[in-house]
């Protein structure tokens, strides 16, 4: 089967880890708030991915959404981080082991495809691995099967990136890390992204930056907008080439994640921000 043609990437995902037993009502919740983008894992562990499938078809029901108007994400995730409950047979090869995840995956969101499957991280947190190469051509398999239309990969440093590129490995459609201010927000890898036309995912740009959220400048800029602190720093990550994921689980703060697409920070206020976080 050909691969799908790449569908429209959403800018704003709203993410479903730890979410356990709320996991269906929030991502149903998450879908009528205004979300057309739902990102899992088949990883047990911390997420809940047959939840999400419940609330996805409590949302078609509910006349909300249709399967067209949605991009799925999902991962596959190595066994150890994973839990007990693994969605494929531990003695199995690398290869089938992705094959198998696929497919549950597929059965959990009631689909017969995702928009974009993303490993969930390398083998090795130093470098890129004889089994990340074996994981991605088995991902890449999925993908010329018709199960997936992009292909990403999760929690990467700089040098896994310039590993895989060194390689001639076919490099990702998106880079998905948490995003730390202190780090500059992921700058290196930002960087590496924009050269090679990645897109950059960013999660936890609220959780993992509690000290920007409290900063003067940003309590300024959200009292000159009539905004939340939360929206100026969703607001300064678009600018910057973020593609935003939140897991709030108020429906308030839904409405104003995504109502940050209306927020424009001047180009010095970008800057700044940028600067003087890392």
């Amino acid at each position: 089967m050909p691969p799908r043609p790449p569908s429209p990437v959403p800018d704003f995902i709203y993410g479903t880890a730890w979410k356990e037993d709320r996991t269906a009502a929030l991502t149903d919740l998450a879908l009528r708030m205004g979300f057309r983008a739902i990102d899992t894992a088949n990883q047990r562990r911390h997420y809940f991915e047959e939840g999400v499938g419940q609330g996805l078809a409590a949302a078609y029901r509910a006349g909300v959404v249709t399967r067209d108007d949605l991009f799925l994400q999902t991962k596959f995730t190595y066994q150890p981080g994973q839990d007990h409950r693994l969605p494929y047979d531990p003695a199995a090869s690398l290869s089938i082991q992705v094959a198998q995840s696929m497919a549950s995956s597929l059965d959990h969101l009631a689909t017969d495809h995702v928009d974009s499957y993303v490993l969930h991280g390398p083998s090795s947190n130093h470098d890129w691995t004889d089994a990340d190469a074996e994981v991605w051509e088995a991902m890449r398999r999925e993908r010329d099967a018709g199960h997936t239309r992009l292909l990403g990969v999760s929690n990467v440093s700089l040098r896994h990136l310039q590993q895989m590129a060194a390689a001639g490995t076919e490099l990702p459609a998106f880079v998905q890390n948490r995003c730390y201010a202190r780090l500059g927000w992921d700058r290196a890898v930002r960087q590496f992204c924009r050269e090679h036309k990645i897109m950059y995912q960013g999660f936890s740009l609220l959780t993992a930056n509690q000290e920007v959220l409290q900063h003067p400048l940003i309590a300024s800029l959200a009292a000159r907008a009539n905004t939340t602190p939360a929206q100026i720093v969703f607001s300064f990550a678009r600018s910057i080439g973020i593609l935003r994921l939140t897991g709030t689980t108020n429906a308030q703060h839904m409405k104003q994640d995504l109502a940050s697409r209306d927020v424009k920070l001047p180009p010095e206020a970008v800057q700044v921000i940028e600067s003087a976080a890392g």
